[in-house]
């Protein structure tokens, strides 16, 4: 909060006040963009698949990657070009551990979901085949589901470490 206010000041008087606040309020947005969209495709996948006839589980696979394109992949963008907005003027130093932790951490994060995105984008052509069809849902389909639930908890696991190191700020 200290740190914060140095910035707030310094940036009154060199006119960036305004700018600041409203990209700390863009890295904020894009953060829980990011997580809660996560988290909720991930939720009516995970409901679908256990309680949904295959119809349901398609309509779930469907919306999470249409869900991964339009609201998490721009967070995705926002939250690096808004962190380094941010880093650069508000002279932090991008060599402190709990950055370079947040850094990594990200890294992992989005090498997951790419991986995970992926993942249901062959759920969605699996069930589309099998609502077409009107077939059983072939082991394939359970074999990629697994892969994807385990693919997605670091991604989880990483943006809650991140959320940590962001409001901790450990050194």
């Amino acid at each position: 909060m200290l740190h914060t206010a140095r910035v707030l000041k310094a940036g009154r008087k060199a006119g960036l006040m305004n700018t600041y606040l409203l990209m700390k309020a863009a890295h904020i947005l894009s953060s829980a963009i990011l997580f809660g969209a996560g988290i909720g495709t991930a939720f009516s996948m995970l409901r679908a698949h256990f309680s949904g006839t295959i119809p349901e589980k398609y309509y779930a696979a469907r919306t999470a990657v249409l869900a991964s394109f339009i609201l998490i992949l721009p967070a995705i963008i926002a939250q690096p070009a808004s962190g380094l907005w941010l880093l650069w003027n508000a002279n932090y130093n991008w060599k402190d551990l709990w950055l370079a932790m947040s850094y990594i951490l990200y890294i992992a994060a989005v090498i997951f979901w790419v991986r995970t995105v992926r993942i249901q984008i062959r759920i969605e052509k699996i069930l589309a085949q099998c609502v077409k069809s009107e077939s059983e849902l072939p082991e394939r389909y359970f074999r990629q589901f697994s892969n994807w639930f385990f693919l997605g908890c670091p991604v989880v696991g990483c943006l809650i470490a991140i959320f940590f190191l962001m409001v901790l700020r450990p050194n």
